[in-house]
C-alpha cells in the first residue's frame, strides 16, 4: 500500500503522517497549558495588554497546527483517489519533507516561546 512506501531513510509515509499528527496533538496540549498558566496573571487592564498578545500568538500556533492536519487529510484524499481510478498526483517526497520541516519549525518556535 502507498502508506508503507519509504520516502527517505527508513521513514514511511505512514510514519510521517503519525509524526505530524502526534506533533500537532502535543503542541495543542502545550498551548493549552501555557494559556492556563497565563490566565491567572491577568489582574487588571495593564496586565491584559501584556498577556493577551502572548495568548494570541499561542492560538496562532494552534491554527497553524490545524492547517498541517488539513494538508495531511488532503494528501490522504489524493492518495486514496488515485487508488480508485481518479486523476491526481501522489505527493512528492519533496512535498512530504517540506511538510515535516514546517511541522518541526512550528514545534521549535513554540518551545522557544515557552522557554522565554
Amino acid at each position: 500500500m502507498a502508506l508503507e512506501t519509504v520516502i527517505f531513510g527508513k521513514k514511511t509515509v505512514s510514519d510521517l503522517f503519525k509524526e505530524i499528527y502526534d506533533n500537532s496533538r502535543n503542541k495543542e496540549k502545550q498551548i493549552n497549558a501555557l494559556i492556563g498558566e497565563l490566565k491567572p496573571l491577568i489582574e487588571n487592564i495593564g496586565d491584559a495588554q501584556l498577556v493577551v498578545p502572548m495568548i494570541k500568538e499561542y492560538l496562532d500556533v494552534g491554527v497553524k497546527n490545524d492547517e498541517h492536519l488539513i494538508k495531511l487529510a488532503a494528501i490522504i484524499q489524493r492518495m486514496d483517489g488515485n487508488g480508485k481510478g481518479e486523476t491526481g498526483d501522489y505527493i512528492s517526497p519533496e512535498e512530504l519533507a517540506k511538510l515535516l520541516e514546517q511541522s518541526e519549525e512550528l514545534g521549535k518556535g513554540l518551545e522557544d516561546r515557552h522557554e522565554k
